[in-house]
C-alpha cells in the first residue's frame, strides 16, 4: 500500500553486459542469475560448488552476474579483496581473479591477493594503482548501495530472472528454480506481477471494470441476484446472516483496514510520519483534503436527502493514487511518492472516523459492552506481550461479531487489531541465535557423520533442529509484521478486488433529469476534481507559512499540485461512503457514477500536470532563478 512498505523483490538495474561482470547465457532462451556476494563470506564459499554446479547443468543457458557485497564490518579486508578483483578486471583478468580468491581458503591476506596477481601476469604498477583509485572503490560502492536499495542486506543473495529468491539454497531446489517447470513459472509470473507497484491498482481496476459490465449487460440480473444472496447464520436482518455484497463490505473490507492500521502504526514509529514537520503537512493536507470537498458538495446540496453524500468526495483510494504514480514512472519524485502515500494514510484514518461517529445503524448496549470486553482483552494480550497470533485472531472474530451486533461498521474490528498487535520482536535476540546456532551445529555435525548413519536414525535430529529454527525465526519478526506480511496480498489482490466488484456494479443507465439527481453527481465530481487539490494546496500553504510543515526538497510546485490532483481518487472507500450515506440504492447508485466519473477524471488532470514536463527538484528550481 503505502510506499514505504514495498519490499523490494525485483531488481532495480537489468544486467548490463558493458558494466557487469556476467558468465554465460549465449544461448536464446537465456536464464539471469545475479548474485550479490562477498569474497570472504564463508557461506559465498560454501555456495560457490553448488553455483558450479549450476553451470555445469544448464550450459549457456545460464548467465551468471556477479556483484560486489563487502562487508567491512563483518570480514575486515573485504573491500580491498573486491577492489583486487576489480583492478583485475581493468586488465580483462576479473575472473581468474574471481576464481583465484574463491578457490584459497581463509584467511585471505592482502600479499596472497598480489600474489595471485602476479600470477596471471597483471601489470603490477597498474594493478597497484587501480586498486587504490577512487574509480575502482567507487565501482565497488556503486554494487554495495545498489544492492541495498535492491533490498540487499546480508551474502549471499541471488535475483533470477529480476526477481528475488529467498527459496532454499540447496542444489535441487536451485536447479528446479531456474529450469522453469510449469508451476515455477506460472509462480515466478505472479511474484513479477505482484512486485510491480502498480499491480494492486490494476487488479482493482480489472475488477471494477468487470462490475460496469456485469451490471449493464444481459448479466445484470445474476449480478445482482449474486450481491443480494443471504448468506451467514441466523435469520435474514439478523445474527450473521447478510448479502454477499454486505459481507464483502464489513468482512472484507476488515482486512484492509488491518492493513492500512498495521501501515498508519508503521509510519508513526519507523516511517515518514516520525519527524513532526514531515508528518504535519500530509496530515494537515489530509484534513484539507476532507473539508474542501465536503464544502462544495453541501454548497450544491445544502438539503436532505442530498446532503447525507457530503462524504462521498472526501475519500483517497491509496491502491489507485499509487498505481497512477508508479505508472508515471522515474517522472515522479520519491518525495511526492512519500507524501501522498503519508497522505492517503491519514486520509484512512478520518475515513474510518467519518464511518463510525456519522455513520453508526441502531446502537445494541449489549454487544457495545461485548466490544469493548473484546477491546480491552486485545490490549491486555499486548501487554502481556503474547506473540502467538491465534489468541489476537479469535479475539478480533470476537470483536468483528461484537461490533456487527453493535451496530457499527464490522470492518473496523481491523484498525483495533492493527493498534493493539505488538510492534517489537523478541526484546533480545541473543537466545533466539542462539537457538539457531545450536540447531545449526547439531546439523552440521549430523551431515558430517551422515555416511555412518541410516535415514531412519538421523529422521530425529532433523525434526528437532526444523522445530527449534521455524521457533527462532517466528520470534525474529514481531506480530505485527507476521500480520502485515500475510495481509497485504490478501488486501491488495482478494480483499479489495471483490469490495470493488460488489460495489462498483452500478447501473449507468440511471435517471439524471431531477436537479436533485444532477446536483450529487455534480457535487461528487467537483468534490473529487477540485474539491479535493484545493483543500489539500490551501492547508499546504497555510503548514509552510506557520513553519509547521515542509515540502519535500525533491517536489516542485508543479509536481505537487499534480500529486494533490491525484489524491481525487476516490474509488474503493468513497464507494462505500455512497453505500452508507445513501441506503436507497437509486441515490447511492447516482453518486457512485459521480464517484468514477470524479475519479477518472481526477486521474487524468493528476497525470497531464506531472507529464507535462520533467520534474526538477526544488534546489534546482531555486539556482535557476
Amino acid at each position: 500500500m503505502a510506499e514505504s512498505a514495498a519490499v523490494h523483490t525485483q531488481l532495480q538495474r537489468k544486467v548490463d553486459p558493458a558494466r557487469d561482470h556476467s558468465r554465460g547465457g549465449a544461448a536464446s532462451d537465456r536464464i539471469e542469475l545475479v548474485v550479490y556476494a562477498d569474497y570472504l563470506c564463508p557461506y559465498c564459499r560454501r555456495l560457490r560448488r553448488i553455483l558450479a554446479r549450476l553451470r555445469d547443468a544448464l550450459g549457456e543457458r545460464l548467465r551468471y552476474t556477479y556483484r560486489h557485497f563487502p562487508n567491512e564490518k563483518a570480514h575486515p579486508g573485504a573491500e580491498f579483496v573486491h577492489a583486487a578483483a576489480e583492478a583485475a578486471g581493468l586488465q580483462g583478468k576479473f575472473w581468474e581473479m574471481h576464481d583465484a580468491l574463491y578457490d584459497h581458503p581463509l584467511p585471505l591476506k592482502p600479499d596472497k591477493v598480489r600474489e595471485f596477481a602476479r600470477e596471471m601476469g597483471l601489470d603490477m604498477e597498474r594493478f597497484e594503482r587501480d586498486v587504490v583509485s577512487d574509480a575502482v572503490k567507487a565501482r565497488v560502492q556503486d554494487d554495495l548501495v545498489e544492492g541495498r536499495a535492491n533490498g540487499v542486506t546480508g551474502t549471499p543473495s541471488f535475483f533470477v530472472d529480476g526477481l528475488r529468491y529467498d527459496g532454499a539454497w540447496d542444489f535441487h531446489s536451485m536447479l528446479e528454480e531456474l529450469q522453469r517447470p510449469v508451476a515455477a513459472r506460472l509462480g515466478r509470473a505472479s511474484r513479477v506481477f505482484a512486485a510491480l507497484p502498480a499491480s494492486a491498482g490494476f487488479v482493482l481496476l480489472i475488477a471494477a471494470a468487470l462490475a460496469l459490465l456485469a451490471a449493464n449487460t444481459p448479466l445484470a440480473p445474476w449480478y445482482h441476484a449474486l450481491m443480494e444472496a443471504p448468506f451467514g447464520i441466523g435469520t435474514p436482518g439478523g445474527g450473521l446472516m447478510m448479502t454477499v455484497g454486505e459481507w464483502f463490505s464489513e468482512g472484507l473490507l476488515a482486512v484492509f483496514f488491518l492493513l492500512v492500521g498495521l501501515e498508519i502504526r508503521r509510519e508513526m514509529t519507523t516511517g515518514s510520519l516520525t519527524d513532526f514537520r514531515a508528518a504535519a503537512l500530509p496530515a494537515l493536507c489530509a484534513v484539507g483534503g476532507v473539508l474542501a470537498p465536503a464544502a462544495i458538495y453541501l454548497a450544491l446540496n445544502p438539503g436532505p436527502p442530498s446532503a447525507a453524500g457530503w462524504s462521498v468526495p472526501t475519500a483517497t483510494d491509496i491502491a489507485f493514487a499509487l498505481g497512477v504514480l508508479a505508472l508515471l514512472g522515474p517522472r515522479v519524485p520519491v518525495g511526492l511518492r512519500v507524501f501522498v502515500a503519508a497522505l492517503a494514510v491519514v486520509d484512512d484514518i478520518l475515513s474510518v472516523l467519518t464511518l463510525a461517529i456519522f455513520y453508526p445503524r441502531d446502537f445494541e448496549i449489549g454487544w457495545l459492552a461485548v466490544t469493548i470486553a473484546a477491546s480491552v482483552t486485545l490490549y491486555v494480550l499486548n501487554r502481556a506481550r503474547v506473540y502467538a497470533s491465534w489468541p489476537y485472531l479469535v479475539v478480533a472474530a470476537i470483536l468483528w461479531v461484537a461490533l456487527h451486533g453493535a451496530g457499527v461498521h464490522a470492518a473496523l474490528a481491523g484498525i483495533v487489531l492493527a493498534a493493539t498487535l505488538p510492534t517489537r520482536p523478541a526484546p533480545s535476540v541473543a537466545p533466539l541465535l542462539a537457538q539457531a546456532a545450536t540447531a545449526l551445529a547439531a546439523l552440521e555435525q549430523e551431515e558430517s557423520e551422515r555416511q555412518e548413519k541410516s535415514a531412519i536414525e538421523q529422521e530425529p535430529i532433523w525434526e528437532w533442529a526444523s522445530r527449534n529454527l521455524s521457533a527462532a525465526a517466528a520470534r525474529l519478526l514481531s506480530p505485527a509484521d507476521r500480520f502485515e506480511r500475510a495481509v497485504a496480498p490478501w488486501s491488495a489482490y482478494v480483499a479489495l478486488p471483490l469490495f470493488a466488484f460488489s460495489a462498483t456494479g452500478v447501473g449507468l443507465v440511471v435517471d439524471l433529469s431531477s436537479s436533485e439527481a444532477q446536483h450529487v453527481v455534480g457535487g461528487v465530481i467537483l468534490g473529487l476534481v477540485f474539491g479535493k487539490p484545493i483543500g489539500i494546496c490551501l492547508a499546504a500553504l497555510a503548514a509552510v507559512a506557520l513553519r509547521i510543515g515542509r515540502i519535500p526538497d525533491d517536489v516542485t510546485i508543479r509536481g505537487f499540485i499534480g500529486g494533490a490532483c491525484l489524491c481525487g481518487i476516490g474509488d474503493t472507500v468513497s464507494l462505500l461512503m455512497a453505500d452508507q450515506a445513501f441506503p436507497n440504492g437509486d441515490d447511492s447508485a447516482i453518486a457512485k457514477i459521480g464517484v468514477l466519473i470524479g475519479s477518472l477524471l481526477a486521474a487524468a488532470l493528476g497525470a497531464a500536470i506531472i507529464t507535462v514536463k520533467p520534474l526538477k527538484a526544488a534546489t534546482e528550481v531555486g539556482e535557476g532563478a
